[in-house]
């Protein structure tokens, strides 16, 4: 779905939380083999149950994927991705846990590099069944200004 913002149109504060999504067994296997990351904490039952966690845990990088491509309901032709920062995994998830993003507009400026546009900071929540944050993480957004043209005139 096209939901065209321009950078006026961002209001810092609002908010919106998509769907949720339960992480099953096989997510974690796939997401091995794309990955290459077959690391015991992810694959091996057995070594897991001598860790304080007791059972596999999904890769901090699926985690990253699924939460982010959840929030992938809304197509905003004036922004694009300028790349994400303070990315942390506060806990783990494990197959059978369901999650969750809600993402905040945190704050949003001109950007003096790019005459014409602005840069938009949206924090992205993941939370698991619980309520708990599993993944947090800022994305830096660059979105087009009203009234410029391409040439940022």
């Amino acid at each position: 779905m096209e939901n065209e913002q321009f950078f006026e149109d961002y209001v810092v504060g609002d908010s919106r939380c998509t769907l949720a999504r339960t992480i099953t067994e096989t997510d974690i296997v796939i997401h091995a083999g794309h990955a290459g990351d077959y690391f015991p904490h992810h694959v091996d039952v057995e070594f897991c149950k001598t860790q304080p966690f007791k059972r596999p845990m999904a890769h901090g990088t699926m985690t990253f994927a699924i939460g982010i491509g959840l929030t992938a309901t809304e197509i905003n032709p004036r922004a694009m991705t300028y790349g994400y920062e303070r990315v942390r995994f506060p806990r783990p998830v494990h197959a059978g846990d369901t999650i969750k993003t809600t993402v905040t507009i945190k704050s949003k400026e001109r950007d003096e590099k790019r005459p014409g546009f602005g840069r938009v900071i949206e924090t992205k929540e993941v939370t698991n069944q619980k309520g708990e944050t599993v993944l947090y993480l800022e994305h830096l957004l660059i979105v087009e200004m009203k009234g410029v043209d391409k040439n940022g005139v």
